[in-house]
């Protein structure tokens, strides 16, 4: 069984709940950790609870959108660990508004995060990952990277962009040792509703009652490292109901359309 004892492991979107979650279960392992979040201080006490030596955090602030920062980053992370064997993109900032309502500036933010700032890094880092002959992406999409719902089109947009991408990755990577594991999280306890943008770009600001009922963080990463570990393609993590939707949409999608229509947001 593969262990995560001193890789080098880079995870974005590290300051809070699920990325916060994944660094705790990787520090359990014995990995290295580099930890990226645009709040230093966030970053400085998730070090500090990893327990670790401070050799094996390398804290490495940056916003993710600042897409000619990647590079740099990535040289940073090779002269302090020398390689990089995980990326974890896992940064992310969800949607609460209607199609009718969003400006178009929030449409470009909600990409710009989700899917254009995971294309940057991964770009600055492949070479490393194809020179040592050896890698591996997880990929923090969603339930919303399969299934399109209300209030949530942009953020769908970019989920569901996630998938092609790195799938196409999963395929070329294939010869050189570089493997890509797609995450699909449902519902897990996080304040993610809290940070979703609204229709002009602003703090939604509420928390969903779902969000608050769902599967704690620590054990979604717990499911991940093990998805990880067997080298699963793609894993879908959630409730009854959010699991059950993938599988509607794919053998009877016209009844997972009425129900997606019906069930107005809280």
């Amino acid at each position: 069984m593969e262990t995560f004892k001193d890789k080098v492991v880079w995870i974005t979107g590290a300051s809070s709940g699920i990325g916060e979650a994944i660094a705790m279960a990787f520090a359990k392992e014995g990995a290295r950790l580099v930890l990226t979040a645009r709040r230093e201080d966030e970053l400085q006490r998730v070090k500090q609870a990893t327990g670790l030596a401070e050799a094996s955090v390398l804290i490495l602030p940056m916003d993710v959108t600042q897409f000619d920062k990647a590079q740099n980053a990535a040289e940073q992370v090779i002269a302090h660990f020398g390689r990089i064997d995980i990326m974890v993109h896992n940064a992310g900032v969800s949607q609460r508004s209607y199609v009718s309502d969003t400006e178009l500036d929030v449409y470009q933010q909600l990409m710009n995060v989700n899917f254009f700032s995971t294309v940057a890094i991964t770009k600055a880092i492949l070479p490393y990952m194809i020179s040592q002959k050896n890698g591996h992406f997880i990929v923090i999409s969603s339930v919303a990277g399969k299934i399109g719902t209300i209030m949530r089109s942009g953020y769908n947009a970019a989920k569901h962009a996630l998938h092609g991408f790195y799938d196409s990755l999963r395929a070329e990577g294939f010869e050189h040792n570089i493997k890509v594991t797609t995450i699909c999280p449902g519902y897990i306890r996080t304040s993610i509703s809290l940070n979703a943008l609204d229709a002009s770009g602003s703090k939604f600001g509420k928390m969903d009652s779902n969000q608050e009922k769902g599967i704690p963080a620590d054990e979604c990463a717990r499911r991940i490292l093990e998805a990880v570990r067997k080298d699963k393609k793609e894993i879908y993590i959630g409730g009854f109901k959010e699991v059950a939707a993938i599988y509607l949409k794919r053998f009877l999608p016209n009844l997972l359309f009425e129900q997606v229509r019906k069930n107005i947001p809280e």
